[in-house]
């Protein structure tokens, strides 16, 4: 892994002060540059070892006792008359019994290496330090994404440690072209970033020209984490319904998209990992469909397909041939109709209901776990049941909102279901105003907006506009694996053969 630190400089060459030859003289300084004295949580603990004068500065929370005191363990047992010329690589290659030691000339780095999680080892009569990279941070468990459950496979999951999401990638790849890429963005945050791929696949224009995007980045942080990024690099994505990249917190989804030739993005603190480049059908397919045979996979995805059509088209559909043109409803589809008209339109119906879903929706986020059965009673049955009674809303418009719903529901993008959500509001709206020709030409629109986009320099709508044959047969069905011999050609990879060749030898 390349974990070497890229601190780009933030308008101009940063400033980097010099380490003072004094204990006296360093701590003044941490007094004034990093808040030492000042803030409880940073610590600066000076000790003798064999005569020479030292001083640890760390970060309490970020240390990581059991290794720091063994190591200064090991100090302790420094003879009294060992005082080599060069203290500080003496101590590097021959005394701090650790394997991450890195010795730094500026106090700059050093305090910005501390910050990170490390520990710096300060020397008397020394102008450099070294830092030990001794560090633990607050984590959970790698336990399965909620958003991204699947009935057999992995139950591992990505969490808001970098270090950690690299492993459980590495584990599954371990091939030494995966290389792991450190930058740094935020001018206060100095998030670490990291972009990942495999050597020999990633198309290196696209590598070059996403580092170039992050390392063109001017912001005073990312306490947001990927998001924030995301809006930083891709162009127009602050601006588009639709999403531009894909995430996921899974590691076996990373891994196969880093086999495709995609790049991939983390970013500490966050434990969802973007996929680049990405189309409009990377978002919906789903890890269980690939842990089915490929007759049950095509099966489940094409039960998706129709779930997401349905979130899209439904409402407006029969919305068109039910209300604004009646005349259009195919024979023996009559019951369709509503059989009663409530006290408001049945398009104000359809906003009102679209509304109060998404905010039951948000309330379910923020209601705790031991009131979301009492909040779920509240919306079913006092909400709905109430509000049909009394004649707020006739029974077809829960119930078709209800199946939209379940499509969103079945949508593997949470980001997607959002966008679509928006979509067919709009298009409802459409189709009430302007009846059948606002219909198709909305939705129109809609297509060639999303053929428009792009997500670094990839058709958004691949492999469906243009149009590529063996691209939309693995959309369409779940293929076999030994039959899926060549990367998708959207990813521009250097070798684009999936299956090792045979020697003929």
């Amino acid at each position: 892994m390349v974990f070497a630190s890229k601190q780009k400089p933030k308008g101009g060459e940063e400033k980097q002060e010099k380490i003072p030859d004094t204990l006296e003289q360093i701590e003044k300084m941490l007094e004034n540059e990093a808040g030492l004295n000042k803030s409880f949580d940073v610590c600066f603990r000076e000790m003798t070892f064999g005569g020479q004068k030292t001083a640890l500065f760390y970060i309490n929370g970020f240390a990581k006792d059991d290794v720091l005191t063994e190591v200064i363990k090991r100090l302790t047992y420094v003879p009294l008359d060992e005082q080599p010329e060069d203290v500080v690589h003496h101590y590097a290659d021959n005394l701090v019994a650790h394997i991450q030691v890195q010795p730094y000339k500026s106090m700059t780095e050093v305090i910005g290496k501390v910050m990170a999680g490390g520990t710096a080892l300060f020397f008397d009569q020394a102008t450099e330090a070294l830092v030990i990279d001794a560090k633990q941070f607050p984590v959970r468990s790698t336990e399965e994404p909620d958003l991204e459950r699947v009935v057999r496979g992995s139950r591992d999951g990505f969490v808001e440690t970098l270090i950690t999401n690299v492993t459980l990638v590495r584990r599954r790849i371990r091939d030494p072209g995966f290389m792991t890429e450190m930058m740094q963005v935020g001018k206060r945050t100095s998030t670490d970033i990291c972009v990942g791929y495999i050597k020999d696949i990633a198309d290196p224009n696209l590598i070059q020209e996403i580092k170039n995007k992050i390392n063109s980045v001017e912001l005073d942080g990312l306490p947001l984490a990927e998001k924030q990024l995301e809006e930083a690099i891709i162009e127009k994505s602050g601006w588009s319904t639709y999403p531009l990249v894909r995430y996921s917190e899974r590691p076996d989804v990373i891994s196969s998209h880093l086999l495709e030739g995609h790049v991939i993005i983390f970013v500490d603190t966050s434990p969802s990992v973007m996929i680049m480049p990405t189309t409009f059908f990377h978002h919906v397919q789903h890890a269980e469909e690939y842990r089915e045979t490929p007759i049950v996979g095509t099966y489940l995805r094409w039960v998706r397909f129709i779930g997401i059509w349905m979130s899209l088209f439904l409402l407006p559909l029969w919305y068109l041939i039910v209300v604004v043109h009646p005349e259009m409803k195919p024979p023996g589809l009559e019951f369709l109709g509503p059989n009663k008209m409530g006290e408001l339109s049945i398009l104000t119906q359809f906003i009102i209901a679209e509304l109060g879903l998404d905010l039951m929706r948000m309330a379910s986020v923020h209601t705790p776990s031991p009131l979301a059965i009492a909040m779920g009673l509240v919306a079913a049955i006092l909400v709905g049941d109430i509000a049909i009674k009394a004649g707020l809303f006739i029974n077809e418009v829960i119930l078709y909102l209800a199946v939209a719903s379940i499509g969103l529901f079945a949508t593997p993008s949470y980001e997607l279901s959002l966008a679509n959500r928006i979509q067919r509001l709009i298009s409802l709206i459409t189709a009430a105003i302007f009846g059948a020709p606002g219909f198709v030409i909305g939705w129109t629109l809609w297509l060639i907006v999303l053929c428009l986009q792009r997500s670094y320099n990839s058709p958004y709508m691949w492999p469906f506009i243009p149009f590529n044959a063996k691209g939309m047969l693995a959309i369409l069905l779940r293929l076999p694996v030994t039959s899926d011999k060549k990367r998708p050609s959207l990813t521009r990879s250097i070798d684009n053969t999936r299956q090792p060749q045979k020697n003929p030898n």
